[in-house]
């Protein structure tokens, strides 16, 4: 009975709905997805065929995906999959090996969010369906790169971004995270490009320009990745390695060398590594994330080799989805967070045995001022952890610090009332017996019922559960980290402010990336001139190639208006792609007139370079301070 009273609670708990869902669902079906036209109560995608030419001059993916169906109501007639802007050719469909039967098929009207609903239209239940299609120039989960965006400069690039819901934008499919499905590919490309996927690709395959892939384990659409350019390999372990661009191979095998200690770490705790291998593709600086859980080859930014691993947690992050997210994934966008959340805990996890203590504390301090400045600017109604369905809402908006530190610091606080030994064999269990499948949060606290709190029931109160998954904000109660190096950081910089010590004589020299973050996230909102110019002068933050660093200095600088910055701030805007990175600087110049008219002029001169994503991004923020501008002169 408790389990029920709890699920119950949390259900009734829930926000009203802002408005009906796309697909009307019931209010308690949290596996209804309000993202996506497709109808996985009537058919399934089980398994998908790729058949695609890469072209480059016209930046296009052409050819066929064969959609291998799994039909759950019987009265079913019609598939129904998301797309958008794919010119879509012919749909042909069979049973078995007969021949081919061209069905009939129509592509609604395009909504800007979501793309177009495909409806394709069957006399009966085939098992195969064939679309014959060719991807968009401007398709909002690739990017093309010229060569001279390129490291080598000689070769073209394309890559994809999959997630949340992009996939639909290079391949007709469900693209809904509660359907799995395994895939094979054959991709043809120049021959002097190597193409990837995020299946078993083969650190010895030839450069021929004609590509095999198989994805034996289901996964979910937003999963599908590929990319294709002058690649190379090297090893790390037998398991695992990097690809890269030639010119930037050795120093990313060199800092990623713990990635074999990592898995080791990871499956001492939570259970073996189910995927065959673990590599890393090191991207262009134009990705638009610091990296993706493509499995078996995670897509990783550039932006992390600093040389001193000390940003290789990303690596700690990319590694945990294997198990959280890429294993058990969220049913919806709504459980977004036992997706990213289970994965910022688990990546801390890996920080703390390969690093020690200090430098897991460090990280989640950072990450928890991160959340706390980020609350005071989301609604009440998103702060929350189990989300409720909103017909229309863009699915990137669970992709903020709710889902991943919320979410974390909700599991932190399990294992401490529970006990570690407890709460890991509890994330092992949960992991294992719900591998390859996608969950919901019902699923998970009715897990966390059965299997902790029944067992230990003085150690958490269910009122204190629906604070955390239901109520905006952090509990009171949540558990606190002292840093110890942070209290020395906190020292040191109000030693400086409160100009009793020169910046050049803090006791700097053995800090951490995480050390500096922290320096410069604690100073006030801005600066004197003669400020800047100290700490300048001391530390050289201007021209930074951390870029961790550099997108706190830059925003610090404009705020503070040292325009000494200014040519240093240009070249990193227009080098970098990377979303987290560059807008805060953006944001920070769109608040004056002048730093707006800055804030255009770069952008224009960085466009070509930016992901699909990261132009979206930027141009929502030039746009809203050009409208504010506007109605001001009014």
């Amino acid at each position: 009975m408790r389990r029920l009273s709890l699920i119950l609670a949390l259900l009734l708990s829930q926000p009203a709905l802002a408005q009906a869902p796309a697909q009307a669902p019931a209010e308690d079906d949290r596996r209804s997805d309000e993202h996506s036209y497709a109808q996985p109560d009537k058919v399934r995608i089980a398994n998908l065929g790729l058949d695609l030419a890469v072209d480059f001059a016209d930046r296009q993916l052409e050819g066929h995906a064969t959609l291998g169906l799994e039909w759950v109501d019987e009265a079913a007639r019609e598939l129904v999959l998301d797309t958008r802007d794919l010119a879509i050719e012919r749909i042909e469909g069979r049973n078995g090996s007969r021949k081919w039967r061209e069905l009939e098929f129509a592509l609604a009207e395009e909504d800007e969010r979501f793309g177009s609903k495909l409806t394709i239209t069957l006399p009966r239940q085939y098992e195969q369906v064939r679309i014959h299609y060719a991807t968009s120039p401007d398709a909002s989960g690739l990017q093309w790169l010229a060569p001279s965006m390129t490291s080598g400069g000689r070769t073209p690039f394309m890559f994809s971004q999959s997630q949340a819901i992009h996939a639909r934008s290079w391949v007709p499919l469900q693209d809904t995270p509660s359907v799995r499905f395994t895939y094979t590919a054959r991709i043809r490309t120049p021959a002097d490009v190597m193409a990837l996927m995020s299946a078993d690709n083969d650190p010895q395959a030839e450069r021929d320009g004609d590509y095999t892939f198989t994805m034996p384990q289901a996964i979910p659409s937003y999963l599908m990745a590929i990319a294709a350019g002058d690649l190379v390999f090297k090893p790390i372990s037998e398991r695992a390695g990097v690809w890269a661009e030639p010119q930037v191979i050795d120093r990313a095998v060199k800092e990623f060398e713990d990635t074999e200690r990592m898995i080791q770490v990871t499956e001492s705790l939570y259970g073996p590594y189910r995927w065959g291998r673990y590599d890393l593709l090191i991207l262009p600086p134009s990705f638009p994330f610091g990296g993706m859980e493509n499995p078996r080859l995670s897509f990783i930014t550039p932006t992390v080799i600093v040389g001193d691993k000390s940003l290789v947690s990303l690596i700690a992050h990319e590694l945990a989805h294997s198990w959280s997210g890429n294993l058990v994934t969220n049913a919806t966008w709504k459980d977004m967070w036992l997706n990213e959340g289970f994965t910022s805990y688990v990546e801390n996890r890996i920080v703390e045995e390969l690093f020690g203590k200090a430098r897991a504390d460090m990280e989640y301090t950072i990450s928890r001022n991160g959340l706390r400045e980020e609350l005071k600017e989301v609604p009440e109604a998103q702060q929350v952890l189990m989300l409720p369905a909103r017909a229309g809402s863009d699915p990137e908006e669970a992709l903020g610090a709710v889902a991943y530190d919320k979410g974390a610091w909700f599991l932190q606080f399990l294992e401490q009332r529970f006990g570690r030994e407890n709460f890991d064999a509890f994330l092992r269990a949960w992991f294992d017996q719900h591998a390859f499948q996608s969950a919901t949060s019902e699923q998970f606290l009715a897990f966390l019922e059965s299997e902790l709190m029944v067992k230990q029931p003085e150690a958490v109160t269910r009122e204190e559960v629906m604070a955390w998954m239901t109520a905006p904000g952090i509990p009171e109660f949540a558990p606190r980290i002292d840093s110890p190096r942070f209290a020395a950081v906190d020292a040191a910089r109000a030693s400086w402010l409160e100009s009793r010590e020169a910046a050049r004589d803090l006791p700097t020299a053995e800090w951490t990336t995480q050390e500096w973050v922290y320096f410069l996230e604690g100073m006030p909102e801005s600066l004197e001139p003669a400020q800047m110019v100290e700490l300048d002068q001391a530390f050289r933050f201007t021209g930074t190639s951390n870029g961790e660093l550099a997108q706190r200095w830059y925003p610090l600088s404009e705020r503070s208006q040292y325009f000494e910055a200014r040519p240093a701030m240009s070249l990193f805007l227009r080098k970098i792609g990377r979303r987290k990175l560059i807008m805060p600087t953006y944001e920070a110049l769109v608040a004056s007139e002048e730093g707006l008219a800055f804030a255009t002029q770069v952008y224009e001169m960085s466009k070509a370079g930016y992901h699909p994503i990261t132009r979206g991004s930027v141009e929502s923020v030039l746009a809203k301070a050009r409208d504010a501008a506007d109605a001001g002169t009014q």
